[in-house]
């Protein structure tokens, strides 16, 4: 296995229970006040479960994708997986953000 496939996994793994979190916080806060921009990023954190869940369907139960990805470039590889990387630096920052 590549090592760039075990970060990817890893990564979409931790967005995902970043992304529950959130949710929690977002729907009790707009369960309590109604607002709009609440609603906007519980969606916005429910598209993004399923992209994250989708990625890890792919990343750990796909055959033709594990195969894929672990004979493509390493270039492909590292690209791949920096796309969750950030997107976990993103989720990180407005976790920490949200629960300070």
């Amino acid at each position: 296995m590549s090592v760039w496939l075990d970060a990817a996994r890893a990564a979409a793994a931790v967005n995902v229970l970043l992304l529950v979190g959130l949710g929690s916080v977002w729907l009790r806060g707009y369960r309590q006040h109604g607002a709009q921009h609440t609603l906007g990023l519980l969606v916005f954190a429910a598209f993004l479960f399923v992209e994250n869940v989708l990625w890890l369907y792919f990343y750990l139960v796909h055959p033709a994708f594990i195969g894929w990805f672990t004979e493509t470039a390493v270039e492909v590889q590292v690209g791949m997986t920096l796309l969750c990387g950030l997107e976990l630096v993103a989720l990180a920052f407005l976790s920490y953000i949200t629960w300070r």
